[in-house]
């Protein structure tokens, strides 16, 4: 019997990592016709809208009272219909507001959990942030949401060790990891030559970051970096053959912030980067037309679109993503790297090292990744020489660049979104029947003893 899917998060046209999740993950779950009936959404919205199918509610993310009649209709039209419901949480403190509109100190979440599994609906919660040291509010909610759910779903290993720690304390078997799906299922989808060609990059090494920018981005640090490798690795020839595309605008909701000033300082500070950098640079609004031979840095101050998202994927040589928070758990724009089949020079934040690195060791510096995947990089200052390393490696080292392309590319192909979205209906599946075993023929027992005989979980460092 197929399953009615239900998906509470923020959606496009709201321009949100998580919406654009959401919508992947719908768009993958629509092709398994025997095991989904329909999808909604139910749309947290802040005047992002007017929204089209699937979404079929808007919660204003301000009023209380809009979140609890969200929890009414999804009950009422579980009623409606013989097929079970499933809904899935897609969990972001700073889309939970309390009563008071404080940001992130909200429990809309829980409230929801608590009242689909109370009424028998199948719940599920994707943790779309994992914080190490969380504090009093931050804890509760997520051993809440472990509570009143079916299950938690984290993109990474690390963030399942991070929930059975201390910190959490919440039961492995409430845990379960799938990996954040990618767009691109073929590297040869988009042939990167024909790509360039059409925005007139055909003769020039394309370096991008790709994304909504925002101060914790890090790109004041890779403006740094890129103008260090041209000053000390590249001939003037050489330079007027390759371009940084950093491509995105800024959040919109970054842009409104505090009156605006913290978004004019930002601009004062990548600015002052390319000026101390001696970079020539230009801010376009589309690629078409731009003399990239005569400018070292472009912005494409846009919000990308999917088509332009994809092939920019294709276009590129080497990818950066300078973050500056390391508790960051899951990135779209490095799954879709890895499965675009294109090398990455990424700083050690946690998702980057579990894609990269295997969740190994990692020491300081910069280091090539396990199975030679992508370039890990340190944080903030440190990262302006060891990024400016990463792109003399990548460049001047085409056989092994293109290895690195190779090796991203195998662990993106276990990545795509219709083995994920596959791998959450098998999880569904198994949650549901866990809860329908019925034990029989035996008496349960409980351990009031200890014993030298138990076995015990392995640990690993």
């Amino acid at each position: 019997m197929p399953y009615n899917v239900r998906i509470v998060s923020t959606y496009p046209p709201r321009r949100c990592g998580i919406g654009t999740f959401s919508r992947d993950l719908a768009t993958a779950l629509e092709h398994f016709t025997a095991e989904v009936g329909n999808i909604r959404i139910a749309a947290i919205d802040n005047g992002n809208g007017p929204y089209r199918i699937p979404v079929e509610l808007t919660i204003d993310q301000y009023n209380p009272a809009s979140w609890q009649d969200t929890i009414t209709h999804i009950l009422t039209r579980s009623k409606e219909t013989n097929y079970p419901t499933v809904v899935l949480l897609q969990h972001e403190y700073g889309l939970d507001p309390d009563d008071d509109g404080q940001d992130g100190r909200g429990t809309n979440y829980i409230k929801m959990a608590k009242a689909f599994t109370e009424n028998g609906l199948t719940t599920l919660v994707y943790l779309h942030t994992v914080l190490d040291e969380p504090d009093a509010h931050q804890k509760k909610v997520l051993q809440d949401l472990a509570k009143y759910s079916d299950g938690l779903i984290v993109t990474t290993e690390n963030a399942i060790n991070i929930l059975e720690s201390p910190a959490y304390g919440i039961p492995h078997a409430k845990l379960k990891h799938i990996d954040h799906g990618i767009r691109m299922q073929q590297r040869t989808q988009y042939d990167r030559l024909e790509i360039k060609c059409k925005y007139g990059l055909d003769n020039c090494f394309l370096i991008t970051t790709l994304g909504l920018l925002s101060p914790g981005k890090g790109i004041q640090y890779s403006i740094r970096a890129y103008g260090k490798f041209l000053r000390e690795s590249c001939t003037e020839a050489q330079r007027s053959d390759m371009v940084y595309l950093i491509a995105g605008r800024c959040h919109p909701e970054f842009i409104k912030g505090d009156g605006g000033k913290p978004y004019r300082q930002y601009e004062a500070e990548l600015t002052s980067a390319l000026e101390d950098s001696k970079l020539k640079w230009c801010k376009v609004k589309e690629l078409e037309g731009t003399d990239f031979a005569n400018h070292d840095v472009v912005f494409l101050d846009t919000f990308l679109d999917e088509t332009t998202l994809v092939e920019l994927y294709g276009a590129t040589n080497v990818m950066v993503l300078p973050y500056l928070n390391m508790q960051q758990i899951s990135s779209g724009i490095l799954a879709d790297t890895l499965g675009s089949g294109r090398a990455a020079i990424t700083t050690k934040f946690k998702y980057a090292l579990e894609l990269v690195h295997s969740n190994k060791a990692c020491p300081p510096g910069a280091v090539i990744g396990r199975y030679a995947r992508s370039i890990l990089v340190d944080p903030g200052e440190p990262s302006i020489e060891q990024i400016a390393r990463g792109l003399d490696f990548l460049v001047f080292n085409e056989s092994k660049r293109l290895v690195m392309e190779k090796q991203a590319h195998q662990r993106g192909y276990q990545m795509r979104w219709n083995n994920s979205a596959w791998a959450l209906l098998q999880y569904v599946d198994f949650v549901r029947e866990l809860k329908e075993i019925v034990t029989g023929r035996g008496v349960k027992f409980t351990r009031d003893k200890s014993s030298t005989l138990e076995m015990k979980k392995r640990q690993t460092s």
